[in-house]
């Protein structure tokens, strides 16, 4: 419910979303602000009572089952932590490993085993406070891993984090799930999360699911654009390859040495436009590359519902 007294309406977060997904499977749940990934991933986790419908996750009912559910799952939210500042991670997982039930056996050969798959047992001594962004986030997936959930949740998982930290967590998500069979059920608004961690996507806007498929085929069923990038031997080339913009092509940006050409296959062939880029200049560098994933998934936002 949103507004105040008289002007208050009622919002739909969430309405008619209906998947499954797949033991082992590594699945992107994405959208814009406002489209109820968060609202679903607190359904299935047992945090939020929907008003209506039913879910189950390992055959459990989250929102009744809860107790039962946290013992198979882990939850890692960007903006929330699962350690304490002046305890060291060590000390956090011993806490975490008895809420769990763990034996001490079994919390020392987790923790030895997944401090050597996120390189992270050099970290596990030093105070939570004293860690880089980085660094706390490995040592936030080994506390979410510990019991050794079937399923991870992870709600915009590398927020905050600089570009290395981003890809060595988003291998370190790969890697568990290969090595462990675990499912990634994953929410972000980085699209490099998905590229690199999922294999498939859901969209969802307003509430509902607008695109389930995979990640690969999100660019080849979506958008007939491929992106042709000339690297120029001669700065004097540029001219040439600017006017071949008509029927098809587009200059999508251009300086001295470098000219990118956006192709709409459905008019001209990807052929037919790197014969008229051979004959019209002089490549020092020349690729085919798919457009951005970020033009992929705008598109699906802007599609009627």
């Amino acid at each position: 419910m949103t507004g105040r007294k008289k002007n208050r309406s009622i919002v739909e977060a969430v309405k008619g979303v209906s998947f499954e997904v797949a033991s082992g499977e590594r699945l992107a749940f994405i959208g814009p602000n406002g489209a109820g990934k968060s609202t679903s991933i607190k359904m299935l986790t047992g945090i939020l009572h929907p008003t209506s419908g039913a879910a189950s996750v390992l055959g459990l009912t989250p929102w009744e089952d809860r107790k039962a559910l946290v013992r198979e799952i882990g939850t890692l939210f960007g903006q929330r932590s699962l350690l304490w500042e002046e305890l060291t991670p060590r000390a956090a997982y011993r806490m975490l490993a008895a809420i769990f039930g763990l034996s001490d056996a079994d919390e020392a050969r987790r923790v030895s085993e997944l401090g050597e798959v996120l390189g992270a047992t050099d970290l596990y001594d030093q105070p939570v406070r004293t860690l880089s962004l980085g660094q706390r986030m490995r040592c936030e997936l080994t506390a979410c891993m510990l019991h050794e959930p079937r399923i991870l949740f992870l709600d915009e998982p590398t927020i905050g984090l600089d570009l290395l930290a981003k890809q060595r967590f988003r291998e370190m998500l790969v890697t568990l799930n290969e090595e462990s069979g675990t499912t990634v059920f994953l929410t972000s608004h980085d699209v490099a999360d998905i590229e690199h961690v999922a294999s498939r996507a859901i969209v969802v806007n307003h509430g509902e699911i607008i695109y389930d498929d995979s990640v690969s085929a999100m660019r080849t069923s979506l958008l007939a654009t491929k992106r042709i990038e000339i690297g120029l031997e001669r700065p004097g080339d540029h001219d040439a390859l600017v006017a071949l913009a008509g029927s098809g092509v587009t200059v999508a940006n251009s300086s001295a040495s470098l000219v990118r050409l956006d192709v709409d296959t459905s008019v001209r062939t990807i052929r037919d436009v790197l014969n008229e880029v051979l004959a019209a200049a002089s490549a020092a560098d020349l690729s085919v590359v798919d457009p951005p994933l970020e033009q992929v998934i705008a598109d699906i936002y802007e599609a009627p519902v």
